[in-house]
């Protein structure tokens, strides 16, 4: 008897497949950002793009996603791997250390920036947990696009990198209560905002109590024996073992999957073996992180870009200039140079991937209205597209207003001809042996 097959599925699921082997080489060559990339591919061949015209030309049925259900599973995957990584680079010593910049600068813009932009959601009509979902979530940046912005720059370890990424793990870190909240919402079990709101940070608590508990229980056992068998298969099987059951059990417990793979993360992350599963997830990281950004992209309706363009257009300058000005001054405050300040502030002004994960899962549980999810979504995706731009814009203004200092003509005189001088930092292994070399080439 020949079984049935979902054709929808597999079609769809070719297309998703077909723009990452495809699509990505040619964003690649073309020099652009692979993440906008994905994003632009999920917009243009999803269901609120092509997709939407297949029974005028049914050939397109093959080239699009006519069904943003057949894939929804592989969105929430993507989500979940995105938090567990987001989990795995964090450790409460690497928190402790960075504190300041992390919770005092990064906590005081998203406090400072989701107050604002909730109290505008709620001039505008909107409900106050609707206003509370979509001022948060829009008062998160990209960490995706802004880090690997970074990094292609050799950035990261600059004063405006270093205060970028300490915002972005503090936003974050604000992602866990905020699907906390929307969970809680949408179960009813509190009758009000401010009880949802305890409800979510006594679980908060609660999670990061199990966290530290179970981390030193039962991970640590559990990964000595598979690493005792010297097989990678089982190494990579036992970490995705953990992050899909604690997603599983988080989900379970009427929660977000993607908040049990980030307290996943973190429990790994506290052991010995966490750069071990980092690199064994590794080949996962890319397609799964590319996949969910493509979903990201099915969100993203044209339409909005049609019904109101002059206010889409306006809602796009505020939004970047509100969050700039408030993170360069706050920047300022933890008394970060004027260049530095505004390069983060400008970098960190766009929307982020979260809004889409927050004002997404807020909407399919009723809490916003599909219109202006629809209108939000399409803000959050214009600013992000706009990143590459403002980071590039960001560095010639800062230059424009404190052009780097002329360096010292002593620095860069070359020393006398014939001189057999060496300086050995540090006398260790290395530092013996360089000492050694420089002995026997004098």
């Amino acid at each position: 008897m020949a079984s049935s097959t979902n054709i929808d599925a597999y079609s769809d699921a070719l297309v998703v497949l077909g723009t990452a082997g495809i699509v990505l080489p040619v964003v690649r060559r073309w020099g652009l950002n692979p993440i906008l990339g994905y994003l632009g591919a999920g917009a243009v061949l999803g269901p609120l793009g092509l997709g939407s015209f297949t029974n005028s030309f049914p050939v397109l049925y093959w080239l699009t996603i006519t069904d943003a259900q057949n894939v929804a599973a592989i969105a929430e995957l993507g989500v979940v791997f995105l938090l567990f990584l987001i989990g795995l680079g964090l450790s409460f010593k690497r928190l402790a250390t960075m504190r300041r910049l992390v919770f005092g600068l990064g906590g005081l813009q998203v406090l400072l920036t989701a107050s604002l932009l909730s109290v505008v959601a709620a001039a505008l009509g909107q409900t106050t947990v609707a206003a509370i979902i979509i001022g948060t979530s829009l008062a998160l940046s990209s960490t995706a696009i802004v880090l690997e912005l970074l990094s292609n720059q050799a950035r990261l370890n600059t004063t405006a990198g270093r205060a970028s990424f300490s915002v972005l793990l503090a936003q974050d870190l604000a992602v866990i209560p905020l699907l906390l909240f929307i969970s809680v919402i949408a179960t009813g079990s509190s009758p009000s905002v401010a009880g949802g709101l305890t409800d979510a940070l006594l679980r908060a608590v609660i999670a990061i109590t199990l966290i530290v508990l179970f981390g030193r229980l039962l991970l640590r056992p559990l990964f000595r024996l598979v690493a005792s068998t010297h097989s990678t298969e089982l190494f990579v099987a036992a970490g995705l073992f953990v992050i899909v059951a604690a997603g599983l059990i988080a989900h379970q417990a009427n929660l977000s999957m993607a908040l049990g793979a980030f307290i996943a993360g973190l429990l790994l992350a506290e052991t010995e073996y966490g750069k071990a599963i980092e690199t064994a997830v590794e080949p996962f990281k890319g397609l799964l992180l590319g996949l969910f950004f493509f979903t990201v992209g099915m969100n993203v309706d044209f339409r909005e870009f049609l019904r109101q363009p002059v206010l889409l257009a306006v809602a796009v300058i505020c939004l970047i200039f509100a969050k700039s000005v408030i993170l360069t001054m706050l920047a300022k405050l933890f008394r970060l140079s004027w260049r530095s300040s505004i390069e983060t502030g400008l970098l960190l002004g766009p929307g982020g991937e979260f809004a889409f994960v927050g004002i997404g899962t807020a909407t399919a549980l009723g809490l916003i209205e599909p219109r202006a999810s629809s209108f939000t979504l399409a803000l959050t995706s214009i600013t992000m597209v706009l990143t590459p731009l403002l980071s590039t814009a960001s560095r010639h203004l800062t230059l424009a207003l404190a052009p780097p200092r002329a360096i010292d003509p002593e620095l860069t005189a070359e020393p006398p001809v014939g001189d057999m001088h060496a300086i050995v930092v540090g006398y260790g292994r290395i530092g013996k042996l360089c000492a050694r070399c420089s002995k026997r080439m004098a």
